[in-house]
């Protein structure tokens, strides 16, 4: 007789992010409130402070024993510009347009860019970083030239995307729009964090850590009216007169939702992740009708630099063909790299660029040769296939162009300096980090829309629990998560306030 499993592990649970709660099932309210936020990160935060400005009575859920979500793990920068510049970019002589922001943001946005959106935080982001030094969050100024992954440096301004790369170039005029909180090493976020949160927290947002959200609570109406979680161990109903906001993150931690909606990410073993993007916010809002969008997009990077001059290598395939211009953004790199033939890919350099990688220092150099006969040999590439490709891009470098893949002159010269190597981005090999960027389908102001395009009534979205300005991998620069967030994040606030 097969052994019976215990009713804990064979019925299904109370409450599931897929299974709203009816209000009749309410057995009492236990908390009420007229705005619950899902999430205290980027988004979270700045929901809290601006419902809270507006007047509204705020609750916010925190899975976490502290705020700061995903973003207090990430550079700190965020993606501003526009209005002639921000102040730091006026003070290192760099002019950006309105126009210039908007068409960047355009073209990152890829085929399926949102143009209200776009054009929305192209006109309100150079009052949005003032908005970010208003509360409190520290920018030291400075410029930082050169091309990082991430500052190490207390700097504020850097080039933080494929804004000097080509298609870009050609659309929009470059400026650097990075602008990074102040803080020495990695981990920039933790700062801007800490300032967000507090600034909530000091405006009267009440917030509840260890506590999880567990569904949404929905009326005869179909109208969201509050939240079941779990907090300090007991199931709670919080009542929401105005609304709910989810900032819950996204789900690169879900393993299910990511075969279902974003196979490519599972070929990248590294979760970029605070630690809770389990997708329950984009689940709850799925339950009660929400559309979603761009779920198969996701942010990666198979880092390749610094050192900057790796960037003047090339990249091949198991043709021995290019793939792209190396100068790109490395997420945008990444996803050539990703979807390779055979998942193959090498990074060509020379003696005079060769550097180990700062990110990751124990890289595979596959081949290595005083010839890149040797290298291609080496590689087990078909006979002639490297050899050309080198020397044609020898040939053009040397006249200073990159008819191909149109790499920026200066990032352009010839691999001629013995001996050759050949560094490996095989995808058996390969350490590639990844976050999702597909979520709920929302207004610029938050409200979440069902299939029709209609907003279901009190329920809004922001950060990665929705799609948002980020929503193609290849056009993504890093900043652009945060600035999305407090951006979208403030909005959702303000609507839900208001409600």
């Amino acid at each position: 007789m097969p052994q019976q499993q215990p009713p804990s592990q064979s019925q299904p649970r109370r409450f599931s992010p897929a299974r709203p709660c009816p209000v009749e099932d309410v057995p009492r309210w236990d908390l009420e409130t007229d705005v619950v936020v899902i999430g205290f990160g980027a988004a979270g935060a700045c929901a809290a402070i601006e419902a809270r400005q507006a007047g509204a009575r705020v609750r916010v859920l925190e899975v976490a024993s502290a705020g700061g979500g995903s973003a207090s793990w990430s550079g700190g920068e965020v993606y501003v510009g526009g209005s002639g510049g921000t102040s730091v970019q006026r003070a290192h002589g760099f002019e950006d347009s309105t126009e210039d922001l908007a068409a960047y943001l355009m073209m990152a946005g890829g085929p399926g860019a949102d143009g209200e959106r776009v054009h929305t935080y192209a006109e309100g982001a150079e009052a949005h970083f003032r908005w970010l030094q208003d509360q409190g969050v520290p920018f030291k100024g400075t410029y930082l030239p050169g091309k990082w992954i991430e500052p190490t440096t207390d700097d504020t301004l850097l080039w933080s995307g494929s804004e000097q790369a080509w298609p870009f170039r050609d659309k929009a005029r470059p400026a650097p729009r990075g602008h990074t909180a102040q803080f020495k090493g990695w981990g920039g976020g933790k700062v801007l964090m800490e300032k967000l949160c507090a600034k909530a927290a000091e405006l009267g947002a009440e917030v509840h850590t260890d506590s999880r959200a567990l569904t949404l609570v929905l009326d005869r109406a179909h109208t969201v009216v509050g939240v079941v979680a779990r907090m300090d161990g007991v199931e709670k109903f919080v009542r929401a007169h105005k609304g709910v906001i989810l900032c819950a993150g996204g789900f690169i931690l879900n393993k299910a939702m990511l075969a279902r909606f974003t196979p490519g990410a599972l070929a990248c073993n590294k979760e970029v992740s605070g630690g809770n993007d389990d997708g329950s916010g984009i689940r709850m809002g799925m339950a009660v009708g929400g559309a979603v969008t761009h779920m198969d997009q996701f942010f990666a990077t198979v880092p390749f630099f610094p050192p900057a001059s790796l960037v003047k290598g090339i990249f091949i395939n198991g043709r021995g063909e290019r793939f792209i211009n190396e100068d790109a953004y490395h997420g945008r790199v990444a996803h050539y790299v990703l979807r390779q033939p055979e998942g193959k890919a090498w990074l060509l350099v020379d003696d005079a660029i060769f550097g180990r990688p700062v990110i990751k220092p124990d890289v595979t150099v596959a081949a290595v040769g005083e010839t890149w006969e040797e290298v291609e040999a080496e590689l087990g590439l078909p006979a002639g296939s490297l050899v050309h490709t080198v020397k044609t891009f020898n040939e053009q470098a040397e006249a200073g162009r990159d008819p191909l893949f149109h790499k920026a002159p200066d990032w352009l010269r010839p691999l001629t300096q013995a001996p050759f190597a050949a560094i490996s981005y095989c995808s058996a090999e390969l350490e590639a980090h990844a976050f999702t960027l597909g979520g709920l389908a929302t207004r610029p102001s938050g409200e979440v829309l069902d299939g029709d395009g209609q907003p279901i009534r009190g329920l809004y979205a922001a950060g990665r629990s929705a799609c948002g300005l980020p929503r193609w991998g290849e056009g993504y620069s890093s900043g652009l998560s945060l600035g999305d967030s407090t951006f979208f994040g403030r909005m959702a606030g303000k609507a839900a306030a208001a409600a």
